[in-house]
């Protein structure tokens, strides 16, 4: 597996692991219990989406889409 997304918080993992599936992509989010702790571990980086090696760059793709579709992402909004 590979780490495909480092998500701000366990939200966005869940939201993004949601649209990933309905791609028909097999995502795993970990960390997302840890948010919990902050104060104790390093604050980023806790949150990760991994997908298999073999679904990586389709996952990538759909990433791309997503991001480039949300409002703010840089496109002049």
């Amino acid at each position: 597996m590979k780490t495909l997304y480092q998500a701000a918080n366990a939200v966005e993992a869940h939201i993004l692991q949601g649209y990933l599936q309905q791609e028909g992509l097999s995502v795993q989010v970990l960390g997302g219990y840890l948010q919990g702790a902050i104060g104790e571990l390093p604050a980023a980086g806790l949150v990760r989406l991994m997908v298999e090696d073999d679904q990586y760059d389709t996952a990538r793709a759909a990433i791309a889409r997503w991001e480039a579709a949300r409002p703010g992402s840089g496109d002049g909004d």
